[in-house]
This record gives structure tokens, C-alpha cells and sequence, in this order.
């Protein structure tokens, strides 16, 4: 523990204000009995001399030992209520330092172009998820924590908590590296782990002995229709409805469900930012040219993804990788490239594919609402779609272009306004400014002129790509929450897209919710993003958690095949391919939630579950069989569950 001298000195030598720590450490019990499970520790027996009025300082450092990577709350009783921040650790079992700030306690989220962006924030022994109640640090008197139906009886041990003006900086303090050679979490064991190379190319060598053959397993046509049913053809995709179900028909003209998985890469989820701030963390290094050397705050990058890769098919390993990942999408039923992908694999012209087309004109400083009312901005736009748009004009593998994703501003209409007013001149303020001076200024008006600008937005967006590629399908946005698109929003939507598109983390779509929907703009629906994970990995279990691998593939199945069978959900895209970075990505997060793990293998459970959904989802769709039915146990969401305390 350190000592009052230490901290001393901490704060002498890196100029960080530091309030002396002591005492004793503190353990808080997850039941896995509860649903929702926790407790609080009184600051004043962790930390005697922490004031109990936080103004002046910027973090709070909390040195820590959680032993699970499941995502669980810290939160603070303050004299406003309960302030609490999500997080998930890196080091499941180790003791770490973490340093937070302040402001994720009292002040909302800042403007970001994205949900992901707004809420998730990164730091170096685990990551946080923010959002929720805020308001001034004062009458802080104790430190809680909880977890949302714990994986196992659970614990965090609390042994210091001091604050700090400047950033401290996060530490391992495990007497363990956190990662082996491989790039596996080394302070968990599971089934199927590898300990040696020599059993990781035994595995390997087994897959490529596989025998597939897509036509066979699901009647797919060249581009993943299906060859049942052939209806007219037009040499692109394009959507139609038949006997009151909707599909994409493929460019020869075969009914067409896309079923795809985002971020597909040969590798991934295997990298490690920050590696100079990474101290005991890692078992090996791979070599030299396995590390990148950045400017950016990613700073140096190890890619163990990339060296499993050499360890598996040699020096130059794109072509003979890439052969593997269409031999796996043939396997397990998959149809389709989705979102973020890359796009080399996407121009080889094997697997349909979706893409975003990166319009001019989105800003991050108005939560993703596109500034339409720049003098320059035709001009922009048409530039910056002759890049995204144009080199696929006459590519049949393309199913269509998204236009963007989880814009925050949707249910936030107020806020975006008061930013624009409070913000830069520029002309969308200047817009703002005339409407609400000829219309008057009241909540209604404003959350008209944010609908009006979104309209002009995504009708330029329509006619700019109309221009430079007539052929290809407009997909919309993926909203974050399609329950608050509805109204005249929905209905601007479905006077330009062609489809509309949502994420939706879920057990599985809500059937209403389609219903409605579908009834209000009479348009097709694809989901661009769904997903499941569990903690035995040592990775944070994603944004609808599960008890094991084995329920990932039940959730799979769940959810897939109840979506097909509302007659409007023509698309689904799974989130995501590999793994995510087992110490974080660029924003933190960590999620068990791919269909290869780090040393390039499959997750067995959850791609038997692909497959035998994909045999089943034609004739699901088509109202020939039921869904279905078994529901994966203890599945919940990422939401903050009942208030127990």
C-alpha cells in the first residue's frame, strides 16, 4: 500500500495533486443468485482524508482487484443521488490502478458523431462506458459497486481511493502478465485454450482439411440468393415483395435473405495499443515487424493477430488467408460482407457486400448531424461520394450503401440545437438563428429544424448518389435506437431510403416494434448489428451477455431466426467477425463477442448455430416453419437492470 510519503512524492515529481490514501482493503460480494447484486464501502475507511467536495480535482483513482472481466458499476453517493459509470477490466484477478474522470460523474457525455464515440472511453487496465445520472461532486461519502446478474459468484476488493488535478495514468499492478504469446489472456483458463504452438497447428491443420460446399448446405445461388425461387432480374440487387413478404432479389434474379457478419478481416482482435504504456503486461512482444510505430493516440500497436497469421500460412499470408475466410462464410451459411470490412476482400468480388458511403458534411460537434447549409457543400459531398460511391458503380456483388451510423442525435433534438447556438459561427447556426426567429423559439420548433436539416441532408445524400451510381441501393442510416424513429422522422426516412436500417442489441427483435415500423413506412428493414458474449475469455462479455459459449449459439439461433420470421426483416449482419482486442480497441472495448478468437479459430458453438440457422431461414422467412424456440439462459442487456441497493 502506498504511504503518505509516497504520494508525496507522486505528486512533487509529475505534478499531480494527490490526496494521502490508507487503511485497510475493502471486498464488495456479487451473488449470482440476484439479478442485481452489490454494495457500498464508505470512503472514510478506504481514504480518511478524502474531502467530501470534489471541485478542483479531475480524477478519481480507484486501486483495485475485480475477479472477472464481466462488466459491473462504480458509483458514488453524492448529495444530488447516485452517480455511476460502467467498466470492464482488462485484468480479471489483478490488482490495477484505475484513474476516471470527474467529469464522467458530473457532466453528460460530450458531442461525438456516434453512440460508440459518445459513451465509450478508453484507458489502459480496463475501459468505461458512460451515461446516466451526473450532477456535482459533492457530499461524497461512499464508493458502491454492482453487477447485473454476475457470471459466477463474483467479487471487487477496494484497497485505495484517492483524487487527483492532472492524470495519475492507469496501472497494472498483477503479479502476472495479462497476455500470453499468443495474444490470449493469460489470467484466465477455459476449454480449448492454446498453451502451444504445436496444438494451435494441429487445429489449424484440421480446418483446412475441410471439405464445403455452400450450394450444397443451402441451395445458395452465385451471389447467395436462394435458387428456389427466381423472379426477374436486373444485373444488381434490389428489393421486392412477394405474397406480402419482402426480399432482396440478387442480380440473376433469386430470392436473397442477407445474412452477413460485420468487420470481416482476414485478421483482427488481436492488437495492442499503447504498448509503451502497457508495463507487466505482456508475456512476449512479437516481433519487430509485427509493431507499428504511430503518431496517433494509438502510439505503438502490436498485432498478435498478425503474427498468428505468419505462424499459420507463412510470410505472405493475405491470398491464403483470405481463401480461409470465404471457405468459413461458404461453411457457416454466411452470404454476405457486412459493414466496415475489408474491402479488399470486398473488391474480390466473391461474397455479396454492404459498405457506408462516408458523406461530407457529418460532424462530431452536432452528434452526427450532417451541416447541409455550407455555401461549399454540394461540392464537398459530390467529392467526397465520388470516392465512396463511384468505384462501385457497376459492381453487381454490391448490395447497397449505408449512409452512416448511431447518429446521437436522434431523442436529443434539444441539446444539438442549444450546442449549434452556443457553438461557432458557421451556417447552420445561422439557419437555426432565422428559423427560430420567423417560427419562434419553443422545444417543438427546434426539434422541427433539426428533422427539416436531416431531411435536406439525406435528400442531397439520395441525389448525389443517384448521380454516381443509379445502380445500387440507398440503406439508410443504422439508427442506435429505432424505438425513437417514428413520426415525421420515420416518415422522412422512407420518402429517401430504400431501406430502413437499425442496430438492435436485443434477446431478439421485438416483434411490435417491426410491426410498427414496417406499418409506418412500408419499407424492407435490415439490423446492421446484434450480438452475444460471455466472460470466459477474459474479455468483457459485449452488449448483451450470456453464461457461455454454449449460449452464444443458442442466442444466436434465438434471435436470428425470430427476426427472419417478421416478413419485412430482409437483412441481419452480426457484430462482430473476430474478437475484439483483448486490452481494447480504439475506444476500449474488449468484447467476446466474434466468431474467431485470437489465434485465428473458430468459436465452435456459436458457428454450428450459423449453420443450422442458415439451412433454416428460407423457408422461416417464407412462413413455411417456426423459428426457433429455445431462449439461452440468464441472457441480459447492457442497460443499468432494477435498482437493488
Amino acid at each position: 500500500m502506498k504511504s503518505s510519503l509516497f504520494n508525496l512524492f507522486l505528486s512533487l515529481s509529475i505534478g499531480v495533486s494527490v490526496v494521502a490514501c490508507t487503511t485497510d482493503t475493502k471486498v464488495i460480494h456479487f451473488d449470482s443468485s440476484r439479478e442485481m447484486s452489490g454494495g457500498k464501502i464508505a470512503i472514510c475507511d478506504l481514504n480518511p482524508s478524502m474531502p467530501e467536495d470534489w471541485e478542483g480535482y479531475n480524477y478519481v483513482v480507484v486501486e483495485m482487484k475485480v475477479s472477472t472481466s464481466q462488466r459491473f458499476f462504480l458509483g458514488f453517493n453524492t448529495s444530488h443521488g447516485y452517480d455511476e459509470v460502467r467498466i470492464h477490466s482488462y485484468v480479471p484477478g489483478q490488482w490495477n490502478r484505475l484513474a476516471i474522470p470527474v467529469r464522467f460523474f458530473s457532466q453528460p457525455p460530450a458531442s461525438a458523431v456516434d453512440m460508440a464515440a459518445t459513451y465509450n472511453q478508453p484507458r489502459y487496465t480496463g475501459w468505461i462506458n458512460i451515461g446516466g445520472n451526473t450532477g456535482p461532486m459533492t457530499g461524497v461519502d461512499s464508493i458502491g459497486a454492482r453487477m447485473r446478474a454476475p457470471i459466477g459468484n463474483q467479487s471487487i476488493e477496494i484497497r485505495n481511493i484517492e483524487l487527483a488535478v492532472e492524470d495519475p495514468g492507469d496501472a497494472y499492478l498483477g503479479d502476472k502478465p495479462a497476455l500470453d504469446e499468443f495474444g490470449q489472456s493469460n489470467l484466465v483458463d477455459y476449454d480449448g485454450k492454446v498453451h502451444t504452438l504445436k496444438d494451435l497447428q494441429a487445429a489449424w491443420q484440421a480446418e483446412e482439411q475441410e471439405k464445403v460446399s455452400e450450394e450444397e448446405l443451402y441451395g445458395y445461388s452465385k451471389y447467395g440468393g436462394y435458387k428456389a425461387h427466381q423472379v426477374k432480374a436486373t444485373g444488381f440487387f434490389r428489393t421486392e415483395c412477394i405474397d406480402g413478404r419482402w426480399w432482396f432479389v440478387d442480380p440473376e434474379g433469386y430470392l436473397f435473405l442477407s445474412v452477413g457478419v460485420d468487420c470481416v478481416y482476414n485478421s483482427g482482435g488481436g492488437s495492442v495499443r499503447n504498448v509503451e504504456r502497457r508495463d507487466g503486461m505482456l508475456k512476449q512482444l512479437p516481433p519487430e515487424k509485427f509493431i507499428r510505430h504511430t503518431d496517433s493516440r494509438d502510439g505503438m500497436v502490436a498485432n498478435y493477430d498478425q503474427w498468428n497469421l505468419e505462424r499459420r500460412y507463412g510470410e505472405d499470408s493475405f491470398k491464403a488467408a483470405a481463401e480461409m475466410t470465404f471457405k468459413r462464410m461458404d461453411k457457416w451459411g454466411v452470404n454476405t460482407i457486412g459493414n466496415w470490412s475489408d474491402r479488399r476482400l470486398e473488391q474480390m468480388n466473391r461474397k455479396a457486400f454492404t459498405c457506408t458511403m462516408h458523406p461530407a458534411g457529418i460532424a462530431a460537434d452536432l452528434m452526427g448531424l450532417g451541416d447541409v447549409y455550407e455555401a461549399n457543400f454540394m461540392q464537398e459531398l459530390e467529392q467526397s461520394l465520388r470516392r465512396s460511391v463511384e468505384p462501385n458503380r457497376d459492381n453487381p456483388w454490391l448490395i447497397g450503401y449505408f449512409v452512416g451510423n448511431e447518429p446521437v442525435w436522434v431523442g436529443q433534438e434539444q441539446r444539438v440545437c442549444q450546442l449549434i447556438l452556443d457553438g461557432r459561427d458557421r451556417a447552420i447556426k445561422t439557419a437555426l438563428q432565422q428559423y427560430l426567429t420567423a417560427n419562434g423559439d419553443t422545444p417543438e420548433v427546434r426539434k422541427d429544424f433539426v428533422y427539416d436539416s436531416f431531411r435536406r441532408y439525406i435528400e442531397a445524400v439520395k441525389e448525389m448518389q443517384l448521380k454516381l451510381d443509379p445502380n445500387h441501393l440507398n440503406l439508410g442510416y443504422r439508427f442506435g435506437d429505432i424505438h425513437a424513429v417514428k413520426g415525421e422522422l420515420l416518415s422522412i426516412c422512407s420518402q429517401v431510403f430504400d431501406v430502413i436500417s437499425f442496430n438492435c442489441y436485443a434477446l431478439a427483435p421485438d416483434k411490435a416494434m417491426m410491426d410498427r415500423v414496417f406499418k409506418e413506412s412500408g419499407l424492407p428493414m435490415i439490423i446492421g448489428e446484434f450480438h452475444f458474449g460471455s466472460v470466459d475469455r477474459g474479455q468483457g462479455q459485449s452488449l448483451w451477455q450470456v453464461d457461455s459459449q454454449r449460449e452464444r449459439g443458442v442466442a444466436y439461433r434465438y434471435y436470428v431466426e425470430n427476426g427472419y420470421s417478421h416478413p419485412a426483416l430482409i437483412g441481419t449482419a452480426y457484430f462482430t467477425w473476430n474478437d475484439q482486442d483483448i486490452l481494447g480497441r480504439m475506444d476500449g472495448e474488449n468484447y467476446n463477442c466474434g466468431c474467431i478468437d485470437v489465434t485465428n479459430r473458430p468459436y465452435r458453438e456459436q458457428t454450428e448455430a450459423m449453420m443450422a440457422s442458415a439451412r433454416q431461414l428460407y423457408a422461416i422467412h417464407a412462413g413455411k416453419e417456426a423459428p426457433y424456440s429455445e431462449r439461452p439462459v440468464r441472457a441480459r442487456g447492457h442497460d443499468h437492470g432494477p435498482d437493488e441497493w
